[in-house]
């Protein structure tokens, strides 16, 4: 493919729901904006001009992306403190879900119900095993795919955080994840 090939109509739609979901690197806002207005399509019919008294007026965007400084809730890892604890077995797992073998689509509705529960219990440390993915050369289509759910919408108020899990408890093959605290609970 050459860098002077032209984006499709397909292609820009696919780019622009890409561009959607990333963050931009702290000071390349600019860039990022850049990027998506030259992937917008150019053949779009233009709006007329607007006349001096319609420009005082500001404009709704209505297409592109807005960037917002709106701070997103981000999963940090969990205390090195926390983890040695749960890893020697001195802070108790309170639950644990096997995905590995499982496809995607299966292991997302099975992990998300499994979450739901765990935090409506009020449960705080949970173990996810989702396989290191060796077998025929692949990287492991959970292990990938597990970190980048827990970002969706549907699984961000449910963890806190997480981190792979040490080797007695699976290693690279399962994460520790801690919880979020239920709404109300004081401890």
């Amino acid at each position: 493919m050459t860098r002077d090939r032209k984006l499709s109509p397909e292609d820009r739609i696919l780019w622009g729901k890409v561009a959607r979901t990333t963050r931009p690197m702290a000071g390349r806002a600019g860039d990022l904006a850049d990027l998506i207005a030259q992937a917008e399509d150019p053949q779009a019919p233009s709006a007329p001009e607007p006349s001096a008294a319609a420009s005082a007026v500001p404009e709704k965007q209505e297409r592109g992306f807005a960037l917002t400084a709106k701070a997103e809730r981000r999963h940090h890892p969990l205390e090195r403190p926390v983890k040695r604890k749960i890893a020697k077995g001195r802070l108790a797992l309170e639950a644990r879900i096997d995905l590995h073998g499982m496809i995607q689509s299966e292991a997302h509705g099975l992990l998300l119900q499994f979450l739901l529960k765990a935090h409506e219990r009020g449960l705080r440390h949970v173990l996810v095993i989702t396989g290191k993915g060796t077998s025929m050369g692949s990287d492991g289509a959970l292990k990938r795919a597990v970190p980048l759910w827990f970002s969706l919408p549907e699984f961000r108020p449910l963890i806190s955080s997480y981190e792979p899990a040490a080797r007695n408890h699976g290693g690279e093959g399962a994460l520790y994840v801690r919880l979020a605290r239920a709404k109300g609970s004081a401890t």
